[in-house]
């Protein structure tokens, strides 16, 4: 594996900022982050009609093909581009597309249950989990939910109640322990930004190779 690159784990409950984190320091460094969306290797299920796709797990670890998301970053750790897979959330399911990923300085990973596989931690450098109050992620699920997915307000409410609520408390919180940082607010925490930003431009710095081109997986986070 390559020693110049840094890779950087964001994890954080749905809705708890983690996103927009991730779009601050990509913002800030342009073609220097790459990143690896866990939200991109949510498991095919061609075999299932679209109801019940609709009434899955997404928020169990079993719901995700972490193991093929490893051997990528491990691809990406070692230099070589990746054909990331891209998942389609208004069809509950994975599409015949790939996305190239290309390995630059720095990877960001970022997903709600990154933490909570040792074999993917260990690929981390850095782990940061965003901490944020539960009634402000619910809030924030349902805007999006809602206003981008097309979802009924029952329907979010229902899956947060069912698997998501649940889930957290079993999985997600849990995985906090292993964070090297948390931040609070996520993006909207200046200092925590700054400091990370500050890290990041550290490593850059005392990079020798130059980067390659970049594409950014899928936008929104977490299906779940």
């Amino acid at each position: 594996m390559t020693d110049n690159i840094l890779v950087i784990g964001i994890a954080g409950g749905s809705g708890s900022g983690k996103t927009t984190l991730m779009k601050n320091l990509t913002k800030g460094f342009g073609d220097s982050i790459t990143v690896l969306s866990h939200d991109n290797y949510y498991r095919a299920h061609d075999d299932l009609p679209f109801e019940q796709r609709s009434k899955l797990n997404y928020d169990h670890p079993d719901a995700f093909e972490t193991d093929l998301m490893i051997e990528h970053l491990k691809e990406l750790k070692a230099g070589r581009p990746i054909e990331c897979p891209v998942y389609d959330y208004t069809i509950h399911n994975r599409t015949s597309e790939t996305i190239t990923i290309w390995p630059k300085n720095v990877i960001i990973v970022e997903g709600i249950l990154i933490f909570e596989n040792k074999a993917l931690c260990d690929l981390m450098d850095i782990k940061i989990f965003v901490d944020t109050d539960d009634d402000v992620r619910l809030i924030r699920r349902i805007k999006r939910d809602v206003a981008k997915r097309g979802r009924s307000l029952q329907s979010v409410l229902t899956q947060y109640l069912e698997t998501v609520k649940p889930m957290h408390e079993q999985f997600v919180e849990p995985s906090k322990k292993n964070a090297d940082v948390v931040v609070l607010e996520g993006g909207k925490n200046l200092v925590a930004l700054e400091m990370i930003m500050s890290q990041i431009q550290h490593h850059i710095d005392h990079c020798d190779d130059e980067p390659s081109p970049l594409t950014l997986p899928a936008e929104d986070s977490d299906e779940g």
